[in-house]
């Protein structure tokens, strides 16, 4: 597993490489997430099915392969389309300013950092799909389920926005209609949720599995990322400067992560988004 981990991270370093020069062509920093999401799909698939011993693949290690290569396939052309489409993304923008005049510098660094985060991840994928216990249990059944429901739900979530934003008379509203009723930001709550899948299906309970509690490492990570870091904090910052006491009002009635029905949000103070 030591090998196949090292794999993943020089894989990944590699990948990211890649996509600085595209996005470098392009001049568009939005295409790294491309490469990023289709990256982790490729590489996932490889490490679900890499060999650990002399035969075909476990009926596990392909279920696993096939999730994870779903899961990248939605998310990818998701992020392209949204590339393909519209301006370059606020962030990358923002750095364009912030790493004047060694944007590409930065950026090559920070894809690196990217890379990295993305190979911890993958050690979540690797650890359940070689999890050696027999057969397919209801663990297995039971993290893909939990996989299914959060790719539906982040695509509903996404087809949402998009629906909010295309209609002229929302020009300058906060999308608070479907799952944004319920979370202020459902698809990093759905994408996070995906990731919990992993352990579940690392879990043996026929017998030690020390690589099970590497599995954590994913959905511990991608919370933390998500929720404190490079996700909601940003996010809720940019929503208020540009809708401000329209977005105030929609976080002192919606959940900022986990999806609940407002009328149990009580007396909730007005997130900054620091966190």
């Amino acid at each position: 597993m030591i090998w196949l981990i090292a794999f993943l991270f020089i894989a990944m370093a590699a990948w990211m490489a890649a996509g600085w020069a595209f996005q470098a062509w392009r001049n568009n920093g939005g295409w790294t997430d491309v490469f990023w999401s289709f990256g982790m799909g490729g590489v996932g698939v490889f490490a679900a099915l890499f060999p650990m011993q002399y035969g075909p693949p476990s009926d596990r290690q392909i279920l696993v392969a096939v999730l994870v290569a779903f899961w990248s396939a939605r998310l990818g052309l998701h992020i392209r389309r949204r590339v393909m489409t519209t301006p370059e993304d606020a962030r990358y923008a923002r750095f364009r300013t912030d790493w004047a005049p060694h944007f590409q510098r930065g950026m090559f660094w920070f894809l690196q950092q990217q890379a990295a985060g993305g190979a911890l991840l993958l050690i979540s994928v690797a650890a359940a799909a070689h999890n050696p216990a027999p057969g397919l249990t209801a663990l297995d059944i039971l993290g893909g389920a939990i996989l299914a429901v959060a790719i539906v739900g982040e695509g509903a979530a996404d087809i949402q926005l998009q629906t909010f934003a295309r209609n002229p008379a929302n020009k300058g509203k906060v999308c608070d209609v479907g799952l944004w009723s319920w979370s202020r930001h459902p698809n990093y709550f759905f994408e996070w949720l995906g990731w919990v899948a992993y352990p579940v299906i690392a879990l043996d309970l026929s017998g030690p599995y020390l690589w099970a509690i590497a599995a954590l490492i994913a959905p511990v990570a991608m919370y933390l990322i998500l929720r404190f870091v490079t996700g909601v904090p940003p996010l809720e910052q940019h929503m208020l400067a540009s809708r401000g006491d329209a977005f105030r009002a929609y976080q002192a009635r919606v959940s900022i992560f986990l999806p609940l029905p407002p009328r149990f949000m009580a007396s909730p103070r007005p997130s900054t988004g620091s966190g």
